[in-house]
Order: structure tokens, then sequence, then C-alpha cells
């Protein structure tokens, strides 16, 4: 009778046994297996398909443009009144090229290497016209040591078209090539949108449609 008893533990036991492995083996295939889905992978996924659909609508609403035509308007008659009247033609020029490239990396609001390369470029600027140094005459001047000739290497085809577009796109010298595709692809659409308002002004500050070099009339409203 004792032998029976005893019997029936030890199966009881192993059928316990068998039965928390198998239990086991059923949360690990279901934590490590293909049945239940990452969340991280699922998250990913969903963030790289919210910044793909973001990129695409970027610069191309009506809302953007007008912000960017309202504050480059503003930042131009700024211009106007700080500069003098003497200023050459050439010199006016490159204020408001300035000026419109500064109010693009505004709007940018910091998101893209480019438009914080030319906001750090403009910060720059001014802290040099702050902090010029005073004209050295004389002994005293510095003279300038002789430029280092170095072997120049050839580059195949594409990497040098690659060369060429990093140096395009500022702040983007030293960028990988998605990275640098990236970049490139947001600063066309911006650049898209600023030609866009400054053309829209000019039509009507002008009263008549804009010519571009080649001849052709540009549409404000494609």
């Amino acid at each position: 009778m004792a032998s029976y008893n005893i019997s029936n533990v030890e199966s009881n036991i192993d059928a316990s046994g068998d039965s928390s492995r198998k239990k086991r083996r059923k949360i690990g295939g279901g934590v490590g297996g293909d049945e239940i889905p990452s969340s991280s992978s699922s998250l990913t996924q969903t963030t790289t398909h919210d910044r793909e659909k973001s990129s695409m609508i970027r610069w191309k609403s009506d809302s953007e443009q007008q912000i960017y035509s309202t504050k480059l308007v503003e930042a131009l008659c700024k211009t106007k009144r700080s500069s003098s009247s003497s200023s050459s033609s050439p010199g006016k020029v490159r204020k408001v090229r300035e000026t419109a490239d500064r109010v693009l990396a505004v709007a940018a609001k910091g998101t893209t290497r480019w438009s914080r390369a030319i906001l750090a470029s403009r910060h720059m600027l001014m802290t040099n016209r702050k902090h010029r140094k005073v004209k050295v005459t004389g002994k005293s001047r510095l003279q300038k040591p002789p430029p280092i000739r170095t072997k120049t290497t050839r580059l195949p085809p594409i990497q040098k078209k690659v060369q060429t577009l990093s140096r395009l796109v500022p702040g983007c010298r030293k960028l990988p090539f998605p990275n640098l595709l990236e970049e490139t692809t947001d600063y066309i659409a911006a650049l898209e949108m600023q030609v866009r308002a400054m053309t829209a002004l000019a039509e009507l500050l002008t009263g008549s449609p804009v010519n571009n070099r080649s001849g052709s009339t540009i549409n404000a409203s494609s």
C-alpha cells in the first residue's frame, strides 16, 4: 500500500514537470517566435512612415508659402531700413538673397542640417563684423605661408558627382550618401517654395508676370 502511494506521488510530480515545461516552451515561443510581433519594430516602421509622409507634404502647402512670404517681406523691410542708400546694386542683390535664405532657414525650424548651416554662417558673419581686427602695417604685418602643393587623386565619376552635390547643399559636405539625399530633397523643395513666393511678390509689386532668364513666363500659382 505504501509503495502504491509513493508511485502515485512520483507520477504526479512527473506530470506536473512535463506540463510546466510545455508552458515554458509555449511562452518562449510566443515571445521569441514569429507569432507575436515586436513592439519596437512596429514603432520603427510607424516612425519611418510618418517621416516619409511629412517630407512629402512639407514645403508644398499654401499656408507655408504664405507664412514665408510674410516673414520675407518683414525681413526685407528691416534690411532696407538698415542698409545705406549709396550701396551698389550687386550689394543690394546679395543682401536680398541672404535675407531670403535666412528666412527660409528659420522656416525650417532647425530640423535640417542645411538650415542650421545657413543660420550658423549668418551668426559667424555678424560676429566677425563686431570683432574686426585692427589693420597691421609695416614690419609687424604677418606674411602668409606659401601654399602647400598636394597630389590630387582622381575620383570615380559617381563619387565626383556626389562630392559636387554635397558642396551645393549647405552644411552637407561630410554626410553619408543616404543622408545627403534626404537633405538635398528637402533643400530642393524649400528652394522651389522660395521661388514661388518671391515670384508672387514680384508680380504683386510690378503688376505683370515675371520672366525667368530663359525668357519663359513663371506662373506663381503652379
